[in-house]
């Protein structure tokens, strides 16, 4: 089983849209894909259809002691599951202060290994014992980031955060990667900061960017991707080219089983037709 995190310190850089999407890629190939959703504004949740959860009902049940795969509140969605989030998780920052409690999640992973092929965690724009939670119980984390100058500096910080979890909490987790999303190419501005992170970074930029697109700026409640709400956009295409190219590099570890099945087929509902990205 993989696990993902997808962070940026700062906000507004399409970090849930790219949970969402991601998720949806990945469940089209036909893998089981549980999303936890960990900011307490259940941005996701509330993204995907779903009304905030009551904590007993919410993804702060993983932060409780002896927890069991049966008891873990899962919703079934159209291509993946969610463990849904609640405002709750804010008043819990403050018991959750011991230095082992950035372990919880680490212990919930290992007792959906059997349930899942992906889990993906969806955290706040800050650092957290969530977040912290979350990185240390992670293989890969992917950091969105919009080419300007704010989102950059959000992302090179979270990049650092997670150099020093992959140091001293969790030496299983690879190097960051940055995914670009949002990206204009008649800006200027974003041709330069696209230009500096690779120069930087190099290969933890990925190769895929996230272009600009309307049916992604576009505020969706009722649940669908854009996989769903439009197959041949330019957004559809993106994350599903980002979803192949992190199931190559899931491949060392997953033994190639999402590597190998990470092409997606979208079938559009209105007009039956099936379309294939790789």
């Amino acid at each position: 089983m993989i696990t993902l995190t997808i962070c940026n310190h700062k906000g507004g850089t399409g970090k849930t849209t790219t949970v969402m999407n991601l998720a949806a890629a990945f469940g089209m190939t036909g893998r089981d894909v549980l999303v936890v959703d960990l900011d307490p504004q259940a941005f996701l949740t509330r993204m995907m259809g779903e009304t905030e959860a009551a904590a007993k009902l919410s993804s702060l049940v993983l932060f409780e002691e002896d927890i069991e795969s049966e008891k873990v509140p899962i919703t079934p969605l159209r291509t993946f599951d969610l463990v849904p989030s609640s405002a709750a998780l804010s008043s819990a920052i403050r018991r959750l202060t011991k230095p082992t409690d950035v372990l919880w999640l680490r212990e919930f992973v290992d007792c959906m290994d059997k349930h899942y092929d992906l889990i993906i965690f969806d955290i706040a724009a800050a650092v957290t014992v969530f977040s912290l939670n979350a990185l240390v119980a992670s293989n890969f984390v992917v950091i969105p980031v919009l080419p300007e100058y704010q989102p950059v500096l959000g992302g090179e910080q979270t990049y650092q955060t997670a150099q020093v979890v992959r140091k001293r909490l969790n030496p299983d987790l690879a190097p960051p990667k940055f995914l670009l999303t949002m990206v204009d190419g008649r800006k200027r501005n974003h041709l330069g900061y696209r230009k500096y992170l690779r120069e930087r970074y190099g290969e933890h930029v990925m190769r895929t960017v996230i272009r600009t697109c309307t049916a992604l700026s576009l505020t969706r409640q009722n649940g669908q991707t854009v996989f769903e709400s439009d197959p041949q956009a330019r957004g559809s295409i993106d994350y599903a080219s980002a979803a192949d190219e992190l199931g190559k590099l899931f491949d060392p570890i997953d033994g190639g089983d999402l590597g190998s099945k990470s092409k997606v087929e979208i079938k559009a509902h209105s007009s039956g037709e099936q379309f294939s990205f790789l």
